[in-house]
Order: structure tokens, then C-alpha cells, then sequence
């Protein structure tokens, strides 16, 4: 997880998991959506996880 991601993921959420699939973005930004903290953390919960 890069700096600049981290970034971004507080910034905008969505364009911060761009790289992860279709799926991720689309959960971040139905919880950013509904507020920015949940999709702040479902952003930085889906860059931390090795395995994706």
C-alpha cells in the first residue's frame, strides 16, 4: 500500500481501489455514498488486504 493511495483513499475512496476490480469499486462507493468515514475504511481495508 503506497503512500499516494493512502492518499487518496482519504481523499476519494473509489478512485483509491481502482485497480482492485469492479466489485471493490463499486462497495466503496455505495458506503461513500452513505458516508464518507465507511468508505474511507472499506477503501484502506481492501488496499491492506495482500491477498487481492
Amino acid at each position: 500500500m503506497s503512500f499516494w493511495r493512502v492518499i487518496l483513499a482519504i481523499i476519494c475512496p473509489p478512485l483509491a481501489v481502482i485497480g482492485k476490480g469492479c466489485g471493490s469499486i463499486l462497495i466503496v462507493f455505495i458506503l461513500w455514498i452513505f458516508g464518507w468515514v465507511p468508505g474511507v475504511i472499506a477503501a484502506l481495508v481492501i488496499l491492506n488486504n495482500p491477498e487481492r
